[in-house]
């Protein structure tokens, strides 16, 4: 395939930024940038037909991290580590509250609830509340976790929970509309079906070579996070997450985000439904991959759980299964940097970019002169 002369003037022609990837980061960062130089020629590059990462299939959680998360975090980071990844991860999402509006995007301040089916974990998790509580005091108002009993009616769980009071949940697809017709309203284009398959930095702009041939623009930034390994980024690992929803349920009395096993299970409420997703841990090695789809011993497990603990005295049908690529690594701090003159990135989300993914588009617009 070959650009025509009129699609090369018009789209291609004097480019000032490039961007790769239409998700959260990618649209903050041009947003950013076009309110820092309002008279620059910006366009998004998206592969897919929408986001193809994990921003469009994520569930939708305002979370910033639970118990056993953050105690398993402080045992390979510091305890300033971790403050500074709460700290980001929750001005990540008063920034997209303030961007976006919380109306806009359906915030709901339900609050969040990690449940145990071992009580020893659920031990654990209860003696270090106060000095998790101590960690994020300086960026909380009051006291974040506590712990309260079973009022959702769980089965084959322990009796209480541990309750994250700052904890939301949001709308994907509607936030995701909202940054798209904001970019747009800016000026900003977004092109679909664009793969970019490698890039070169001259100094003095870069080469982009895609499936529509090659394409110059002076500034480029990466922001396709779970595939950002395909572009050179070798601290980058895919880690694919596996999702279902269930038809309507009558009467549904689930209301909140929830999360069980450090976080590899997490579920919530949505128009009378329970979302579930999870169980990377099942199989980590098969999950580290840039294909979408869904496997039988996850989906499985899912299904289990809906079964044996979320709703065991209902009965439900699953609707839709789906999956996500998100971009992990060995540290959960987001990769924000200049990779050469011209070209610089923001990326490794940890699977938290609903949380981080405005700041860190911030922060990548910020680098650029």
């Amino acid at each position: 395939m070959h650009l025509s002369y009129w699609e090369q003037k018009e789209w291609f022609s004097n480019l000032d930024f490039v961007i790769v990837g239409s998700g959260i980061v990618g649209l903050s960062c041009a947003i950013n940038l076009k309110n820092k130089y309002p008279k620059a020629k910006i366009i998004i590059l998206e592969k897919g037909v929408l986001p193809q990462g994990a921003s469009t299939k994520n569930a939708g959680f305002g979370c910033f991290g639970s118990t056993s998360e953050l105690l398993s975090d402080l045992e390979n980071h510091t305890e300033e580590e971790v403050l500074e990844l709460v700290k980001k991860r929750w001005e990540g999402l008063s920034l997209l509250r303030k961007t976006l509006g919380d109306s806009t995007i359906d915030y709901q301040p339900n609050k969040g609830f990690e449940i145990f089916q071992n009580k020893e974990e659920f031990d654990l998790c209860v003696s270090h509340i106060n000095k998790l509580n101590d960690l994020v005091k300086p960026i909380f108002s009051s006291s974040v976790y506590s712990v309260c009993s079973n009022q959702f009616q769980f089965k084959n769980v322990v009796p209480n929970y541990i309750v994250n009071h700052f904890e939301g949940q949001i709308d994907t697809g509607k936030m995701m509309a909202s940054l798209l017709s904001l970019a747009q309203k800016k000026g900003i284009r977004v092109l679909n079906s664009i793969q970019v398959k490698s890039f070169s930095d001259d100094s003095s702009s870069v080469k982009l070579l895609t499936n529509l041939g090659q394409i110059s623009s002076k500034k480029l930034v990466i922001a396709a996070n779970g595939f950002a390994r395909q572009l050179d980024i070798e601290n980058v690992k895919p880690a694919r997450a596996q999702v279902l929803i269930t038809k309507p349920i009558k009467n549904l009395a689930i209301k909140g985000t929830f999360h069980l096993d450090q976080g590899f299970y997490y579920f919530r409420n949505i128009d009378n439904r329970i979302l579930l997703g999870g169980g990377r841990n099942l199989d980590f090695k098969t999950e580290e991959t840039t294909d979408f789809g869904t496997t039988e011993i996850i989906q499985s497990k899912l299904e289990e759980l809906l079964k044996e603990v979320i709703l065991p005295n209902q009965s439900f049908e699953i609707e839709m299964r789906w999956s996500g690529i998100m971009g992990v690594g060995n540290q959960k701090k987001a990769i924000v940097k200049q990779m050469s003159d011209n070209v610089f990135c923001g990326v490794r989300l940890g699977g938290m970019g609903v949380a981080i993914g405005s700041l860190v588009g911030k922060e990548v617009a910020k680098l650029i002169e």
